[in-house]
């Protein structure tokens, strides 16, 4: 057990606790516990959006995987995970003001609860329910396996026990602590990862001899470690500009990064939002898959990619300095996998429970199922995680595309365009999510592009068309 590292992340995870702590009595003594619980009160200024955004984001596959795929394939990938630079900005200037008037003016607190009145329709509701519940348990499979790991190789402790421990973290402080806590601690954590990530490729750009070194150790091993396509060639034009969609644009869609758009401030938290966010999401992305890069040249031979980030910080950098660096990932983690957790709890909660069992059920009951649901969501996660693949970012990466594909077009035409249907969003989604799970299994690539790509296409003409067929329904025009 390297106890130098230990330490400063159990530091860390012990801060977190404290301020879980400190947000439950926001909750308790919130007149609104689900505007509270859920969103913080609405109350988010530029900076913490901003951070909240980008750390619920960046996630175990940004930096434990992320790494761990650009150590195996090169500078290819880091061009592919450039891609995401512009998420904070699309996320921030397409939903923004718009989302956040209409989900104020109707008192929205979950990207279901805005369709649900954008559409008046049960099926949207429930179908859009079903899509978070499927593919938003993958993703947090993905953060539960990423933290188990990160301990695991600090303390070489089994990877069951330390699935557990951060477990018992993240629970704690997301269920007694709602989303204030959540939105603070991702403040703290995101300033752990631009900073984590500035002193880690320093140290290992110092410890492989310089960059022109370490471009000519890459080149010397295999040529295409330093070009566009990835090691093996398999990163095409079509490949890479396809993930354009997935992890920029696309993100849009996703519903934990769109309820951020809900719970800012003012105007003024909004632009500093955006600028805040685009810059750290550029820098954090760029620097964390150079040190995957790098780092091949400083440890060789290392065969499962999640552990790259780890075992190059207790390699390069004193335990004390390791410790605090892989606060970062730690913090990445967490804040994605909180995010997560209130997301599908709001969903079970807010969107079925409230709207179609107990339409009339008292604050204290609200109370008492939401942290109930949260814990149990969680136990489930926990039961999930506990066969691990080698790379957790497939899993991510898969979530991410099957949650655009169900939510771009009825979040995006549901807000700027008026004659879009029901019929139409249904049709879209059903559109989407089966196509995408078709071309996933049976056709990863179509077109040579990603498969999520194809899927939103096939999306769009169905939201068009559905609507189209149906234009004589009356709509709650007042939203658009």
């Amino acid at each position: 057990m390297n106890l130098e590292a230990v330490l400063p992340l159990f530091i860390f995870i012990a801060i977190v606790f404290l301020i879980g702590i400190w947000a439950g009595k926001f909750v308790s003594r919130s007149d609104s516990f689900l505007q509270e619980y859920f969103l913080g009160g609405r109350s988010l200024g530029g900076f913490i959006l901003a951070m909240t955004l980008v750390t619920t984001y960046g996630s175990a596959s940004s930096f434990l995987s992320g790494p761990g795929t650009a150590y195996n394939e090169g500078l290819g990938w880091v061009l592919l995970s450039m891609t995401q630079l512009a998420t904070g900005y699309f996320v921030l200037m397409v939903l923004g003001k718009r989302f956040a008037i209409v989900t104020r003016k109707y008192k929205t607190v979950t990207i279901v609860d805005f369709l649900k009145e954008r559409y008046q329709s049960k099926w949207v509701v429930i179908l859009s329910a079903a899509s978070i519940l499927i593919f938003l348990f993958s993703a947090m499979s993905a953060q539960w396996i990423g933290g188990a790991r990160l301990i695991q190789s600090l303390t070489g402790i089994s990877y069951f026990t330390s699935l557990c421990i951060f477990s018992l973290a993240v629970l704690v402080y997301v269920v007694v602590g709602g989303f204030r806590a959540v939105a603070i601690t991702d403040g703290i954590q995101g300033i752990i990862m631009f900073l984590g990530t500035l002193i880690l490729l320093i140290a290992v750009v110092i410890a492989g001899g310089g960059v022109s070194q370490i471009m000519s150790d890459l080149a010397a091993e295999n040529p295409n470690l330093i070009t566009p396509f990835g090691a093996d060639g398999s990163l095409t034009p079509a490949y890479v500009s396809s993930f354009w969609v997935l992890v920029g644009v696309g993100v849009v869609a996703l519903p934990q990064i769109a309820v951020r758009a809900m719970s800012y401030k003012n105007a003024k938290a909004l632009h500093r939002g955006i600028i805040i966010s685009t810059f750290v999401v550029g820098f954090i992305m760029l620097n964390m898959h150079l040190i995957g890069v790098f780092g091949r040249t400083v440890l060789p031979g290392i065969e499962i990619g999640d552990t790259v980030m780890p075992e190059l910080a207790q390699a390069v950098l004193p335990g004390w300095a390791a410790g605090i660096v892989l606060a970062a990932p730690m913090a990445a983690i967490m804040t994605t996998v909180n995010s997560l957790l209130l997301m599908v709890s709001s969903t079970i909660v807010k969107d079925v429970y409230l709207n179609y069992v107990r339409p009339d059920a008292g604050d204290t009951t609200i109370r008492r199922w939401s942290m109930g649901a949260t814990a149990l969501i969680g136990i489930i996660v926990i039961l999930m995680s506990l066969q691990p693949p080698d790379l957790i970012i497939w899993l991510n990466l898969f979530s991410m595309g099957g949650l655009e594909a169900a939510f771009i077009w009825p979040i995006i035409l549901g807000l700027y365009w008026r004659r879009g249907t029901k019929h139409g969003a249904i049709a879209s989604m059903l559109t989407g999510v089966i196509s995408y799970i078709i071309f996933e299994s049976f056709y990863p690539q179509p077109f040579g592009m990603h498969s999520v790509v194809t899927s939103m296409m096939l999306a769009f003409v169905a939201y068009v068309s559905g609507s189209l067929l149906y234009k004589k329904e009356s709509l709650p025009c007042e939203i658009v």
